[in-house]
C-alpha cells in the first residue's frame, strides 16, 4: 500500500474506529491495542472524541490483529 492510499483510508467512512470502540467490538485490551501500536502492527492517529483523547485506529489492521 503506498502512502496515498494509506492516507485515504484515514478518511474515508467506516475505515477507522477510535481505540475504545476497538476495545468493545474486538474484546481487545488498552495494553493489547498500545503494544500493537509499538510493535508497528497498528497505525495510528491521535484524536479526540466528545473531548477526551483517544487514538484513531484502521479497522482494517484491527481486523488483521484479531483473526
Amino acid at each position: 500500500m503506498n502512502h496515498e492510499e494509506d492516507n485515504s483510508l484515514w478518511g474515508r467512512k467506516g475505515a477507522t474506529l477510535s481505540d475504545k470502540t476497538a476495545q468493545k467490538e474486538f474484546n481487545l485490551k488498552p495494553e493489547e491495542i498500545l503494544e500493537a501500536i509499538k510493535s508497528g502492527k497498528l497505525q495510528y492517529r491521535h484524536n479526540t472524541l466528545y473531548g477526551n483523547p483517544c487514538f484513531k485506529l484502521l479497522r482494517n489492521e484491527v481486523e488483521d490483529k484479531v483473526n
